[in-house]
């Protein structure tokens, strides 16, 4: 009785029942039918103990954290810095697009977030330029999924949460992966450009830049020691793979730092005078806003605050940024950012805490043996079943939202796969991309529907237009599948996968 809770469960969501209320209802009414009364008690009990989690506790604070930079004006800064940057290319503004994504995925780490504040900047911009509406938001759709590929991640964090992962390995893992979804996308919009008659380049440069010298200064320190850690980064990536070679050298990290740091300040003057004066003004704008990623990131790495702490701190930084350094908000503004973020909070918390509940069930109910017999049966090839696995999860995708699925399939699946040779963090990657490309993807994507309401288009005008990114992300989701070094290469590198 109780393996029937799945087909139980897509019916409720069929007939329009919300997705926390189906992860409930479906077991609940199966446990009364077979007479498990007493089960029930436990099911809904579990709702409460699946949110009660120290590690949960990131996910609050990476909203709040967006949210602010969000109502701090960021995102005009990066859409100035990324127009200054891609504007120059043919189909510029669809390149600024997806490039605002990918910068916009270090704050906040949610591709609904994503949509919506960079949709309502761009499509509009889009189409004063001479793009369709329609074209505008299946850009920004498509691009939205990299929000929670690139660190820092809402569904990698409750994936560490459910399946006892490194939450910063996970983070390291999917840069490369976001990265490339986002190249692969301007591929898409180049090809297009000529096919479609996108409109012609135009490098966008706001002339009459402002920056006050407060801000100016922080921009000028965090730029030397940004470049400095990133010259550092190279010489201790180039240390490691000479040591595969049987090379060793061994260098204080902080003695190489403090090396490279004059170093970074005479290439940075050289560059100074290479560029004009208002695109060295948006470039410094941008500065405070990029550190976001690189102080959860950096201080995760070298040990300072584990990823939880890292939230709080990402928290902490945007206030900073925001009242005293840009003076973008005001004490009147904190409220309703307070507030939507307490909303997109709790609604991510009450599915975490649902889709626990509902994993009672699962295990109650011996599915996951069921599974992973019948999974075996299929194969014993390890590439053929991870073809299979792609397709399950790709359509799984498309009508069940990115932090349940990972909460109902990842027991399931991870055990499997990682007794058949796949590394965790590798499985871990696989399913985090291909349920996050699930938003995006025909009929029932969460993301479609908010760059509809965004952008005033129909869910199935926008579906058509953004088939082409969609085969992109899938070609992606299959080369990180089949190409293991590629999501790995970074954890394994700082130590954070052995």
């Amino acid at each position: 009785m109780l393996a029937l809770f799945l087909p139980v469960f897509l019916v409720f969501l069929m007939i329009g029942l919300p997705v926390v209320f189906a992860l409930l209802f479906a077991p609940g009414l199966l446990l009364m039918l077979n007479g498990q009364e007493r089960d029930i008690a436990l099911l809904y009990r579990n709702v409460y103990n699946g949110m009660d989690s120290f590690p949960l506790m990131a996910l609050p604070f990476f909203v709040l954290a967006g949210e602010l930079m969000n109502r701090g004006g960021i995102t005009t800064r990066l859409v100035e810095f990324s127009q200054a940057l891609m504007g120059h290319m043919r189909g510029g503004l669809a390149h600024v697009n997806i490039l605002s994504s990918i910068l916009f995925a270090g704050l906040s780490g949610s591709a609904v977030a994503d949509t919506s504040a960079l949709g309502s900047t761009l499509i509009p911009a889009m189409e004063k330029n001479g793009y369709t509406r329609t074209f505008a938001a299946a850009v920004t759709a498509a691009s939205s999924v990299i929000g929670p590929i690139i660190p820092p991640s809402g569904i990698m964090i409750i994936y560490a949460y459910v399946m006892g992962e490194s939450v910063a390995a996970l983070f390291l893992a999917g840069i490369v992966p976001g990265i490339m979804v986002g190249v692969g996308l301007m591929l898409v919009v180049r090809l297009m450009a000529d096919k479609y008659d996108l409109p012609k380049a135009e490098r966008i440069v706001h002339t009459g830049q402002t920056i006050t010298r407060l801000e100016s200064y922080v921009s000028f320190v965090l730029l030397r020691l940004n470049f400095a850690g990133v010259l550092a980064g190279l010489f201790f990536g180039v240390s490691a793979l000479l040591r595969l070679a049987g090379v060793h050298i061994t260098a204080n990290g902080w003695l190489v730092f403090l090396v490279f740091l004059p170093i970074a300040h005479l290439l940075l003057m050289r560059l100074r005078t290479k560029v004009q004066p208002d695109f060295r003004i948006i470039c410094k704008k941008a500065v405070a806003p990029l550190q976001t990623p690189i102080i959860i990131l950096g201080g995760i790495l070298v040990g300072v605050f584990t990823p939880t702490e890292a939230s709080a701190v990402a928290v902490a930084y945007a206030l900073v940024v925001s009242f005293f350094i840009l003076r973008s908000m005001k004490v009147g503004d904190l409220p309703a950012a307070l507030l939507r973020a307490a909303l997109s909070s709790s609604t991510v918390l009450l599915l975490v805490g649902a889709a626990v509940a509902f994993k009672t069930v699962v295990s109650l109910s011996h599915a996951p043996e069921t599974m992973a017999h019948f999974i075996l049966n299929l194969s014993n090839n390890p590439l053929i079943l991870l073809f299979l696995i792609n397709i399950l999860l790709f359509v799984v995708g498309m009508f069940l939202d990115a932090g349940p699925a990972i909460i109902i399939l990842g027991p399931i699946l991870g055990p499997i796969f990682v007794d058949l040779g796949v590394h965790p963090v590798h499985f871990a990657i696989i399913m985090s991309v291909n349920l996050t490309v699930g938003l995006a993807t025909p009929p029932m994507g969460l993301v479609l529907f908010v760059a509809s309401s965004v952008s005033g288009e129909k869910v199935e005008a926008i579906s058509r237009a953004i088939l082409p990114f969609l085969l992109v992300e899938v070609a992606v989701i299959f080369l990180i599948t089949y190409v293991p070094a590629i999501c790995m290469t970074i954890p394994r590198l700082t130590g954070f996968v052995q």
